[in-house]
């Protein structure tokens, strides 16, 4: 059994990465035909890596980001963090209010819930992704909305899922929309007895 996430070949990895590809392109379609525009997703790549790195990789400590996380659980269980220039919020915002000079750090409820939505469709696509290819059956949580600095955010994933040791796996992502840049990156954290699964149903190890 893998006991953490150092122990995943280099053909398992290839194939979280196939999981990410669909994923991302399965995200870009819903979210541009939520958001009316076009909408081009970076081709992610995944890293192990340990939380210090991960806040290191996302701009430092301070940095400030809109986190949505994700709680899925079925076949197999774990969480997804989006962790995302705070432009995602202000073109979503803008989009669906109309409001122009958006201050993230204080949205209100009715444009955290819109917020909260993208989020929700996107851990819809990539959860999909993954029941799609290893035929399983995953429901995910409500998504909920924080934003924070990145080292705050952290400390989400540390406590929700210690048990996986100080590892992540770090999905390198972005996209483009109308034209805007918007950095992305994603936590992908199933449990070690889930990511076990996942792996001897892809045919990997």
């Amino acid at each position: 059994m893998i006991k953490n996430y150092e122990e995943l070949s280099p053909i398992a990895i290839d194939a979280l990465q196939e999981i990410g590809n669909i994923g991302s392109g399965n995200a870009a379609s819903s979210l541009s035909a939520m958001l009316g525009k076009p909408i081009t997703m970076n081709v992610p790549t995944i890293h192990v890596m340990d939380y210090q790195a991960v806040i290191d990789e996302i701009g430092g400590p301070e940095q400030i980001l809109t986190a949505i996380l994700v709680m899925f659980r079925g076949d197999i269980k774990g969480m997804m963090m989006f962790m995302l220039d705070n432009k995602f919020a202000e073109i979503v915002v803008n989009t669906f209010m109309g409001k122009e000079n958006i201050d993230v750090i204080q949205m209100d409820e009715t444009d955290s819930s819109a917020v909260k939505e993208m989020g929700n469709i996107m851990g819809g696509a990539y959860l999909s992704a993954l029941a799609a290819m290893a035929e399983f059956t995953v429901e995910m949580d409500p998504p909920s909305l924080t934003v924070d600095m990145s080292g705050a955010l952290m400390n989400a994933p540390m406590v929700m899922l210690d048990d996986v040791g100080d590892k992540v796996l770090f999905i390198d992502d972005g996209f483009k929309i109308d034209n805007i840049n918007v950095d992305a990156n994603i936590l992908l954290i199933p449990e070690m007895e889930s990511l076990d699964i996942l792996m001897k149903k892809l045919g990997v190890n």
